[in-house]
């Protein structure tokens, strides 16, 4: 019986086609060592917990383009 749980440390691809930057809402780069999704135009990068984007600006990290 196939299954739909994603290995440790993964996000569901159909997941990252839908997920937009709340503040831009420009496409977001997955980042799988990290464990983020970079927002370039917010300069932001949220943070992905147990496989769950945590999609918040007070809880990003901001990055240097």
């Amino acid at each position: 019986m196939p299954t739909t749980a994603q290995p440790h440390g993964q996000i569901d691809p159909k997941l990252l086609e839908i997920l937009v930057c709340p503040l831009t809402k420009a496409t977001l780069e997955y980042d799988s060592e990290r464990q983020e999704l970079i927002s370039r135009p917010a300069k932001l990068a949220y943070p992905i917990r147990d496989g769950i984007p945590i999609m918040l600006p007070e809880e990003a990290r901001q990055i240097e383009d």
